[in-house]
């Protein structure tokens, strides 16, 4: 699951359409992106993006 917020939140989406998307709560999008802040060394969604792009 964080996989798939990862790539959305790498798309540019908020954290609403990517739960509205996944049919979860917005806290648990956030709790999956501070997850993956984590384990990937990166602050921001801008950082995530980057990162993302990268690895296609």
């Amino acid at each position: 699951r964080e996989r798939e917020v990862a790539e959305l939140a790498g798309q540019g989406l908020k954290t609403r359409d990517i739960a509205e998307r996944l049919v979860v709560s917005p806290r648990t999008v956030d709790v999956h992106l501070t997850r993956i802040y984590s384990k990937l060394g990166v602050n921001t969604r801008a950082a995530l993006a980057r990162l993302m792009a990268r690895a296609a």
